[in-house]
């Protein structure tokens, strides 16, 4: 996998914690790779950074993104030869509840990290998670391409866009030259899979509904999302960090997201089929349109130069996608205690089938 690129690398993951992070993590051991994991406690109770025991499994640092000292001492320490910077504020409707933590933690963080590379003499690239959501959403059902005009209506959204502005800053300020770091963005489309447990995100809170014999009281039944599995923007940007550092080019922003000609769920359709997946009447969902905190309706990217570019295609279909992610926690609500195991094999199921499409990165 990957060309063998991150054998015995130190690899640094701000915000190895969460949800993604620890996927990614998880990977990268899978690798071979030397993890340097920097990030908050897990935000959630339970956890998949828990579940999966990955703190026995790399050099574990609890610390705050915004705290430049810390991160500083971190870098110079451990000498990473690259970092994923995923550390964030994720939630929308969490941005308009703490708005001030979710600018600082998005940008000041997106800040800390770049301009500890301007010191480090190890760090040859960097790849900044942002988000679909950088995009200055017009309200209709446009799909929009890395050269959109970047926005944001609701704090989550600005933060986002502003960390990219932030990064193509300090890229055209002091990593112009050839022998400088590689620094890329990713704006990933909406990600499910097994072991997430936001509150305010629609398979957490089916879950913890199913679990609890509620109902789901759903949001905005009618708005759709670009969605993918997990493994999905995760393979991506190992392979660019791969491509990036190998041909000292790439450094620049990228859509990661499902392929156009998929069928556009919405929210009411990806519970249906989330709920026959299951095996569960679907009159578990209860609809609740919410008026009052803004969320766009339409959401769309175009992952075209990726795959151009990078070879990067979908590996898994949204009914895949969908089965891969509700058999994660039906195991986790059967057999918790195996659920490591379980989440090493979908990430080798993922490779196999990425193997028999012959995608660029296998």
């Amino acid at each position: 996998m990957f060309g063998n690129f991150f054998k015995d690398k130190k690899i640094l993951v701000t915000g190895h914690t969460g949800f993604q992070g620890s996927w990614l993590t998880l990977w990268l051991k899978l690798l071979d790779a030397n993890v340097i994991g920097y990030s908050l406690p897990p935000p959630t109770k339970p956890s998949l950074f828990e579940s999966l025991e990955i703190e026995k499994d790399i050099t574990h640092i609890t610390a705050d993104i915004r705290n430049l000292g810390d991160l500083k001492r971190v870098i110079s320490s451990n000498e990473p030869d690259l970092i994923f910077h995923l550390a964030a504020q994720s939630l929308v409707r969490e941005s308009y509840e703490k708005p001030v933590e979710t600018f600082s933690t998005n940008i000041l963080g997106t800040v800390n990290v770049l301009d500890c590379i301007r010191d480090s003499t190890t760090v040859k690239g960097c790849i900044v998670y942002t988000s679909d959501k950088s995009y200055e959403n017009v309200g209709t059902k446009q799909v929009y391409t890395e050269n959109d005009r970047l926005g944001g209506n609701d704090p989550y959204s600005a933060s986002k866009a502003s960390s990219e502005i932030v990064t193509t800053a300090y890229r055209n300020s002091f990593f112009g030259k050839v022998s400088s770091p590689r620094i890329a963005t990713i704006r990933a489309g909406n990600v499910i899979g097994g072991g997430d447990w936001s509150k305010d995100r629609l398979i957490p809170d089916f879950v913890r509904a199913v679990i609890n014999k509620q109902k789901i009281n759903v949001r905005n039944p009618e708005h759709t999302r670009p969605w993918q599995f997990v493994l999905e923007p995760l393979s991506g940007i190992l392979w660019l960090a791969v491509k990036m550092i190998e041909e000292s080019k790439h450094s620049e922003a990228w859509n990661f997201g499902p392929p156009l000609d998929r069928e556009q769920f919405t929210v009411k359709m990806m519970l249906k089929a989330i709920s026959a997946e299951w095996g569960i009447d679907e009159s578990i969902i209860e609809e609740n349109t919410d008026k009052e905190l803004h969320e766009d309706k339409f959401l769309n990217i175009d992952s075209s130069k990726a795959e151009n570019f990078l070879g990067l295609k979908s590996v898994y279909n949204l009914q895949e996608t969908i089965a891969e992610t509700v058999s994660w926690y039906k195991h986790f609500t059967e057999q918790e205690n195996e659920i490591k195991n379980f989440s090493i094999e979908q990430i080798k199921n993922y490779t196999n089938h990425a193997k028999q499409l012959n995608l660029s990165w296998t």
